[in-house]
């Protein structure tokens, strides 16, 4: 048979990685082609940013669309509370920092108008209200010159409290605080994840390969997932994933396919024979770990979320560019390398990596599943069992303002606001869609319905306002709620609301559509989501994934395993979840305020992100 014959014979990963290894100056210059086209390509194109209408669910968006499409959304507003740092509150001081406010505001071109202070109902705070002009959707683009006369004021009065929340001022101190955590977290994970490689290569050029090939890959994955924005808005933290994933999946498959090539030259081979018996080996593994990724990341476009549609989307385009680097790139650089990937070399991390003779870690940490197979079996189930079972009181809450971190000074400043003005808390909005014709019939039963409120322990009395749209055919009746968005009372009001109190004031109105949303809305529309479709994603992760290991290693206990073995897992991972952050003995050691719960988004992605990432130790 000719060698060609028997090369076509050979898998595709053998063949791509010997064309790689045979022309690795064009393989290079393809690669990195690729990379500055996807790079290029991203900044042409532009980033399409998520907005609010994207993001919201259910009920609570299609009101959000209705008040949207006829111009009924509310302008966004910002909050200057003035209070005592502490002592008596002084009205005369607080009054002249108002007035400050007032006259700083009325003058900047963002601000459309400066409500007259309210005082609190207990005396002890003043607040002014600021409505912004434009988009409320931009209004983050535009809060800025608000704060700093926020500050200006407060450098008058050093003697009182002078702060600034909102919205928009609120938004964006949490992006800049995920900004700051997210480039420490680099800061850290970089170097670790450079010092576990030289422990692993004991050489620096070794070392430098798996992570410069991850950065490579984060970098052309960011690049398209701008593209792929236009597509699926991009949620804001999809970046952030890209590294997360991309760091991952890009050095664990540059890891195995550099150390099984350097084993194989240790052992003898050629270079060339070296990198041909990586690819048939290690690079059938890279392959099969990366589809198991992308069908576990596949699993969260079944919640129907737009957030999870876009982190997933980035995630599959990281590991898929992660998967085609290791494939074709790597085996050219290991080629121009050559013997030079050992170099330099750290002279005890050397000799303990390519050290030959029999290891005893290792066969140690596995002598008793050996020797004792059923008796280590029992006792692991059992341990994992054990870690899972705090997951059965796994309790969820939406992420509200409430549930920020405490290092994020606005969340301060937002609970002080609610407890000197509860009405400030939470509103629900009633938005009906009715034609034109019936606009004073309509009109009227909100009136009616607005009466029934102010009796209602729910909701805040004389709260309800009514607005309607120039065209007549749609309304927004608002009512303000004095508790928490994500109170058990804020939610009985909301289903008193949508159970029986609008539907019953609407009744026997012809060609109308109604919805109520709001921020407890949004917050019930989205927990009911996510629960209603972890069923179907654990589902769909699972069987997919049983299916692909069955086909592969042709062997359906292997398939049966790798499904408990991972749900196992997953399982003692949500136990460990609860443990740490539902409870409090871990606050002080992790730096964090429990709030008894778990944030409702993150089991869901947890699970997709565990599931696909074991696979590669499977």
């Amino acid at each position: 048979m000719s060698e060609n014959a028997t090369q076509a014979r050979r898998p595709a990963t053998v063949r791509i990685a010997r064309w790689s290894a045979t022309h690795p100056w064009r393989a290079i210059a393809l690669w990195l082609a690729f990379v500055l086209a996807c790079i290029a390509i991203g900044s042409s194109v532009g980033l399409r940013q998520m907005s609010a209408l994207d993001a919201t669910p259910g009920q609570a968006g299609h009101a959000a669309r209705l008040l949207h499409d006829s111009h009924l959304a509310q302008p966004a507003t910002e909050d200057v509370l003035i209070t005592s740092p502490a002592g008596a509150f002084d009205r005369a001081g607080a009054d002249q920092a108002a007035a400050a406010i007032t006259a700083r505001m009325s003058t900047l071109p963002e601000v459309a108008k400066v409500d007259v202070p309210a005082l609190a109902k207990n005396r002890s705070a003043l607040l002014v209200e600021v409505t912004l002009r434009g988009d409320p959707e931009k209004a983050g683009d535009h809060v800025a010159p608000l704060l700093d006369a926020t500050k200006a004021v407060q450098h008058d009065f050093p003697a009182l409290r002078v702060e600034q929340v909102g919205g928009a001022s609120l938004g964006n101190a949490v992006n800049d605080q995920v900004a700051t955590d997210l480039g420490a977290a680099a800061d850290f994970s970089l170097p670790v994840t450079l010092v576990i490689l030289l422990i692993a290569f004991g050489a620096i050029l070794a070392a430098g390969v798996p992570l410069l090939l991850a950065l490579s890959a984060v970098g052309s994955a960011t690049g398209l997932s701008s593209l792929a924005s236009h597509f699926v808005p991009d949620s804001g933290s999809t970046s952030s994933m890209i590294l997360l994933m991309g760091m991952a999946v890009g050095v664990d498959y540059s890891l195995f396919y550099v150390k099984r090539a350097r084993a194989e030259r240790l052992r003898g081979h050629t270079h060339l024979d070296a990198i041909e018996i990586a690819a048939e080996t290690s690079g059938h593994s890279v392959i099969v770990s990366g589809v198991a990724v992308i069908v576990a990341m596949c699993g969260l476009f079944l919640a129907h979320s737009a957030v999870f549609a876009s982190l997933a989307t980035g995630s599959i385009i990281v590991v898929a560019v992660a998967v085609l680097g290791s494939l074709t790139v790597l085996p050219a650089v290991l080629v121009k390398l050559g013997r030079r990937i050992d170099r330099p070399r750290v002279p005890v991390l050397w000799r303990w990596s390519t050290q030959t003779r029999e290891p005893r870690l290792w066969p140690a940490l596995l002598k008793p599943a050996l020797t004792r197979p059923g008796r280590t079996l029992v006792i692991s189930v059992l341990a994992l069992g054990a870690l899972a079972a705090p997951a059965i009181g796994l309790k969820l809450q939406s992420d509200t303002a409430q549930s920020l971190p405490s290092s994020i000074a606005e969340t301060h400043s937002f609970a002080r606001l609610t407890a000197a003005f509860p009405s400030q808390q939470t509103s629900h909005e009633i938005v009906i869609k009715a034609p034109a014709a019936a606009a004073g019939e309509v009109v009227t039963r909100l009136t009616a319905l607005s009466r029934t409120l102010d009796a209602d322990p729910f909701f805040v009395s004389g709260s309800a306002t009514l607005h309607t749209s120039p065209d007549g055919t749609v309304h927004l009746l608002e009512v303000s709620a004095p508790f928490d968005p994500e109170s058990v009372s804020a939610k009985k009001g909301l289903h008193e609301l949508r159970d029986t109190l609008v539907p019953q004031a609407l009744h026997g109105i012809g060609q109308l559509t109604w919805a109520v949303g709001g921020d407890t809305a949004n917050n019930v529309d989205t927990s009911t989501g996510l629960s209603g479709a972890m069923p179907w994603v654990i589902s769909f992760v699972v069987l997919l994934t049983m299916l692909m290991m069955g086909w592969v290693f042709r062997s359906a206990v292997i398939a049966l395993m790798t499904a408990a073995v991972n749900l196992l897992s997953a399982g003692a991972a949500f136990g460990v979840l609860v443990l740490t952050f539902q409870h409090t003995w871990a606050e002080g050691l992790l730096g964090f305020h429990s709030s008894g719960a778990v944030i409702n988004w993150i089991p869901l992605f947890t699970f997709a992100v565990l599931f696909g990432l074991s696979m590669d130790y499977h």
